[in-house]
């Protein structure tokens, strides 16, 4: 089970009882305009839950979807990961937040623990993210944990009927302090 931990949060295993706090951001379509899902169901949330679930249980984990959870009222805020690519030791980092919970720092907050997770635990030697470039709060925070912008790829993403574009950020081992 994994658990990390930074000032504000606790990154942890989702639970069952995780499930209406997922489904309040998850099918909020303002939360999910940029992603390539939602907006959910509560049969979509529970998929979702249950691809969890069982990602934990492979050996070696290549995917470690965290829920995102506030100590001081120990509440499910969100939920983020980081999905490793083992043959070129690298990992996508992806991260969901209700709205509520937008503008405190909690994104770049997670965004950095899952990063140094995945160099300092796991070896990875690259961990990339992309966003729309419309999502200016995700790019902001993809520049807060120190990764570079190495591309925009047009068209790169079917999603809700229309081709978007993306932006590719990174960040490497020997960049990460």
């Amino acid at each position: 089970m994994t658990t990390l931990e930074t000032e504000r949060l606790i990154l942890r295993e989702f639970e069952e009882s995780d499930l209406q706090a997922i489904q309040e951001y998850a099918s909020a379509p303002e939360v999910v305009r940029y992603m390539g899902w939602g907006p959910n169901t509560e049969k979509d949330t529970r998929e979702f839950l249950q691809r969890a679930f069982d990602q934990r249980q492979k050996q070696p984990r290549s995917d470690y979807g965290l829920a995102v959870v506030l100590k001081a009222e120990n509440r499910l805020i969100g939920s983020g990961g980081i999905y490793i690519n083992p043959d070129h030791k690298e990992a996508e980092l992806g991260y969901c937040f209700n709205r509520r919970f937008w503008g405190q720092g909690y994104a770049t907050e997670a965004a950095k623990a899952f990063t140094a997770f995945g160099f300092e635990k796991l070896g990875l030697h690259r961990v990339y993210a992309t966003c729309d470039p419309a999502n200016v709060a995700s790019v902001r925070v993809m520049q807060k944990i120190g990764m570079q912008r190495e591309g925009h790829l047009r068209e790169h993403r079917w999603i809700r009927e229309k081709w978007r574009d993306s932006y590719l950020y990174a960040i490497l081992e020997q960049e990460w302090d």
